[in-house]
């Protein structure tokens, strides 16, 4: 993925391939031809939460060539190697006017890039897509608009405000900024949604209360919808510039007036989920953690992931070169696959060789957990054996067979892990009258210490809760970063991570009932959810772990 300024030029696709326009010169001996122009899709990329993406949308993104945004955090919606070319500002640092911008997004279009503009909300309401748009008709460049969610009814559906009720038919969208209003007209008792409010939220509310509306009609006030930062204020015509300014509330924000405001308390069900607004840190890599983040997020949580050992292969390899040339020989019955990266590391192996999943051809396999037998399915086997019940080296050893001389005709296995694992299985499958090849097919060591600010957050207390999935978790990120702030809330995944959590001096507060990452998941939001109706039962606001500092949370 590669960043450019607005004015740079763009002579090619980003995949490095020639673009349209440039191989339309590749003609004969000195022949101009005229430069096929590129085609331009104006995207609505929603208010702010990714995940109201629209499903065309992500298709274009993924077929860019070249992605023009308008805010910085947008680039996080890229995921190919298109060119990202920001169209808020130019190199100089000023915003780009609307003419600057219709010429940057012509100006990529006329190399035969496929650009695709990412607009925020939707292309047509209240956005500079149509007179962009006019400008690519006018030079003749194709173009498509993907409507998107506009932060219009966004906004209120996240804060759990409907614009319409049974009682409230009606609604007036009234883009305030710095343009004069007259008030006046908008006098009844229709919902107002106001764009563009925040600085002039003082006149706007004497302005409807001189024309006619009750200083006491409900308002709220929403900043940056959609996304873990939302907060809202709820007020009233005759307070809301005052206690606006007291929350700190800042644009982007939409402020609704009317009588359907009240309905909040009943409907707000984005911000009362029970780990709203939590800064989570996840020990793991982003490729381990995907799931888990994306569960988390359904809880209302913004992940962090933070890398604590980084996998290498063996120091030895003539181990893992043995015992491939042994498995394609036929010298075993079985081979057990203990993690996801030791699915990594065979299948890393086999195509150093040449080899295949036919390889595995008559073999039994074997999967410590689902998402190691997940990892196998993404290679085209189905893994033969998986626990019933704990997910774990016990759990598989619980539903391994026995050896049967009459039955199996090999009674070895071929069992690939990493250089730091327990002798639970080996010890175990040997008591079954097995004999296990154990190879070491990955090394584990400390990654190195994550960013300056990181760390700080780790110590100061600015992460609400820290997930640990293994005792390595506990003892890398200690000795990487330090040790969680005594607010921070101990997330572990089983009783042997929890005991090294409390030899490292931390107090766990939440442990899963079995060893998965999504249990772990599910145990804080129950905790967080705990937590929330104590607050509500003792009269008290509701606030994060990492916005109050109890004396100590450590064990002595």
């Amino acid at each position: 993925m590669t960043i450019t300024t607005a004015t740079q030029d763009v002579p090619a696709t980003p995949s490095g391939r020639p673009s349209r326009a440039a191989a339309s010169t590749n003609g004969s001996k000195g022949s101009a031809r005229a430069k096929a122009l590129g085609h331009v899709s104006f995207v609505g990329a929603g208010p702010g939460d990714a995940s109201l993406l629209t499903v065309r949308a992500a298709e274009l993104l993924a077929q860019a060539d070249v992605v023009i945004t308008e805010l910085p955090e947008q680039t996080a919606l890229v995921t190919t190697d298109a060119q990202i070319v920001d169209g808020g500002v130019g190199e100089d640092g000023e915003l780009l006017t609307h003419a600057a911008r219709a010429r940057l997004v012509v100006k990529h279009a006329k190399t035969g890039a496929h650009v695709v503009r990412l607009i925020s909300g939707d292309p047509f309401t209240y956005a500079t897509a149509p007179e962009e748009a006019a400008a690519c008709a006018k030079a003749g460049i194709g173009f498509e608009i993907v409507p998107g969610i506009s932060s219009v009814s966004a906004v209120p559906a996240y804060a759990g405000v409907p614009l319409t009720n049974r009682q409230h038919r009606e609604y007036r969208v009234v883009s305030v900024g710095d343009t004069s209003v007259n008030w006046s007209d908008l006098s009844g008792d229709d919902t107002l949604v106001l764009l563009s409010a925040v600085g002039r939220i003082a006149e706007v509310a004497d302005g409807l209360i001189a024309a006619g509306r009750s200083a006491e009609t409900p308002v709220a006030m929403t900043r940056v919808g959609t996304t873990t930062e939302q907060v809202t204020v709820v007020s009233t015509l005759a307070d809301i510039a005052a206690e606006a300014k007291a929350a700190g509330m800042t644009s982007p924000a939409i402020t609704v007036v009317g009588g359907v405001v009240t309905m909040r308390e009943a409907l707000s069900w984005f911000e009362t989920k029970p780990l709203y607004g939590w800064r989570i840190l996840v020990p793991r890599t982003k490729e381990q953690s995907a799931g888990l983040a994306a569960r988390l997020r359904g809880y209302g949580a913004l992940s962090e992931e933070v890398p604590t050992i980084s996998v290498e292969p063996p120091r030895n390899p003539q181990q893992m070169d043995k015992a491939v040339r042994g498995l394609v020989e036929g010298r075993y019955e079985w081979v057990a696959f203990t993690s996801v990266n030791a699915v990594k590391a065979v299948r890393e192996k086999f195509e150093e060789y040449g080899l295949d999943a036919r390889a595995f051809s008559g073999l039994k396999i074997a999967a410590v957990g689902e998402k190691t037998a997940e990892a196998i399915a993404t290679w085209g086997i189905r893994a033969d054996l998986v626990p019933s019940g704990e997910q774990s080296a016990r759990g598989l050893l619980e539903d391994w067979p026995p050896y049967d001389d009459s039955l199996d005709p090999i009674n070895r296995v071929f069992l690939p892990r990493a250089d730091i694992a327990t002798e639970t299985l080996v010890a175990g499958l040997v008591d079954l009258g097995w004999e296990v090849d154990d190879v070491t097919a990955y090394r584990t060591v400390r990654a190195a210490p994550p960013p300056a600010p990181t760390r700080e957050a780790i110590k100061s207390g600015k992460f609400d809760a820290v997930l640990f999935t293994s005792s390595s978790t506990v003892r890398n990120l200690v000795g990487i970063a330090g040790k969680p702030h005594t607010s921070t809330i101990i997330a572990c995944i089983g009783p042997a991570t929890a005991k090294t959590a409390e030899e490292h001096g931390l107090r766990v507060d939440v442990l899963a009932e079995s060893p998965s990452v999504d249990v772990l998941a599910d145990a804080l939001a129950e905790f967080g959810s705990a937590r929330r109706i104590a607050f509500l039962e003792a009269g008290e606001p509701v606030t994060k772990p990492s916005q109050r500092r109890p004396s100590s949370r450590r064990k002595a």
